[in-house]
């Protein structure tokens, strides 16, 4: 069949004239709390919009930390396949994902099937989408390391992702740039920017409870000298279970000594493999919380508050920079080198002494601090849910073709190298 060109105005209305159309059923799934905050603004905007009607189904690969961000964003899931079981692996996750998430679409047969990330969950509902021929639309695609073993397993899960969608929401133009070297068809993909950004937003501005009690109080308490400094930690990355983890706790318990008057926060992955590498170093240390996972208000706040951030999250090195707080990385590769290059990010790997000359060069020399601190967002603007509807909607031959988060180049990363193609599906008109 022969779709014929349509001229649109990307800045024209999009609610009409597909408007007296059905709505196009939309399954959103997730399973872990990152992808429950980076999906939320997506089930929002297409809650709003009349073109859709999603369902929000989660798979429970994380249990109590899913609930938590579902209850920050009010959104009560309309299916809940409750796969989390104690001590499960990467295989129990996989099967108990695939099996569910046949039987949900093979009963619904939803138009579309979102999935998020690099998790097993996103890995496996792309999976099953397309064994039953539901177009999996990827959200935040085109991550990449180019290291099978790093980040484990989600190199491969977003790769093979890759593979099975039919249209991809990628939030910069590197992970573009990725997509296409892949062979990916431009005409599949939108950069939206990353919806972490328009969570984060939301987060910071209704100023949550910590989680904590006692470091509630503690943070509040005011102080002659000012607000004492912050130095907020996490770290949970399967690749650097064992000796790295344990090399990371003697590095943060070297800090604390070292720098008394900053107060480190460390809220501790509920991994009881994390917890045996990363704890006993850091048992007694006056000026040391350590703390139960936080919730996500909580923990965004505690960004926020944060004066650096030394952390593994593939979501926190999006976050802080967009709070104007340096950040380390606990990796030696990143899929989001967007804020490396910017300077707001550095990458120090797991070695005990690296981790211990890293962190002590930033707090030492003000003007790294400074030039780290600077607020640069490369990651969104706040309208990446918005931009992912639209191009669902484009997708769909509901909608022209949305306007792309910048900032823009002509590098062979920006809008010249953009090939705007008609809808691979149906005909639109403006």
């Amino acid at each position: 069949m022969i779709v014929p060109t349509v001229e649109c105005d990307p800045s024209a209305p999009s609610a009409s004239p597909w408007t007296d159309d059905p709505p196009l059923t939309v399954t959103v799934v997730y399973g872990t709390r990152p992808e429950a905050v980076k999906t939320a603004p997506l089930v929002a905007a297409l809650r709003k919009d009349p073109r859709f009607e999603p369902l929000v189904l989660v798979t429970g690969q994380h249990r109590e930390m899913l609930d938590q961000v579902n209850e920050v964003f009010g959104i009560v899931p309309d299916v809940d396949l409750d796969i989390h079981r104690a001590g499960q692996t990467l295989t129990d996750v996989t099967v108990g994902c695939l099996v569910g998430i046949e039987r949900e679409l093979s009963l619904r047969r939803p138009d579309a099937v979102v999935v998020q990330g690099d998790t097993t969950t996103a890995f496996t509902v792309a999976l099953a989408g397309f064994y039953q021929r539901v177009p999996v639309i990827h959200l935040e695609a085109g991550l990449r390391t180019n290291d099978v073993h790093g980040p484990f397993p989600e190199e491969i899960n977003r790769r093979l992702a890759t593979q099975l969608a039919a249209l991809h929401l990628a939030p910069t133009w590197e992970s573009r740039r990725n997509l296409l070297r892949e062979n990916v068809d431009p005409s599949r993909i939108v950069v939206t920017g990353n919806t972490v950004i328009d969570a984060l937003h939301q987060a910071v501005g209704a100023r949550r409870p910590y989680g904590d009690d006692a470091l509630e109080a503690e943070l509040e308490a005011e102080s002659d000298a000012g607000p004492r400094p912050v130095l907020l930690v996490t770290a949970h990355r399967r690749e650097s279970w064992g000796e790295p983890m344990a090399g990371i706790g003697r590095a943060v318990a070297r800090l604390a000594r070292r720098y008394p008057h900053y107060l480190v926060v460390f809220p501790v992955h509920r991994n009881p493999i994390v917890r045996e590498a990363v704890l006993p170093a850091l048992r007694d240390l006056a000026n040391v919380r350590i703390t139960e996972p936080l919730p996500y208000g909580g923990f965004a706040r505690l960004m926020d508050r944060a004066t650096l951030i030394l952390t593994d999250s593939g979501g926190v090195q999006e976050e802080g920079p967009s709070l104007g707080k340096p950040v380390l990385v606990l990796r030696d590769t990143t899929e989001r080198p967007e804020a490396v290059r910017a300077g707001t990010v550095a990458l120090v790997g797991t070695a005990e002494d690296a981790v211990v000359a890293a962190v002590s060069k930033v707090i030492d020399d003000p003007e790294v601090r400074a030039r780290m601190a600077r607020a640069v967002n490369p990651y969104g603007d706040g309208q990446a849910a918005r931009r992912g509807v639209e191009a669902l909607a484009h997708h769909f031959g509901r909608g022209p073709w949305p306007d792309e988060f910048g900032p823009f180049r002509t590098d062979g990363s920006g809008p010249d190298d953009v090939r705007r193609v008609p809808s691979p599906v149906g005909t639109a008109s403006c």
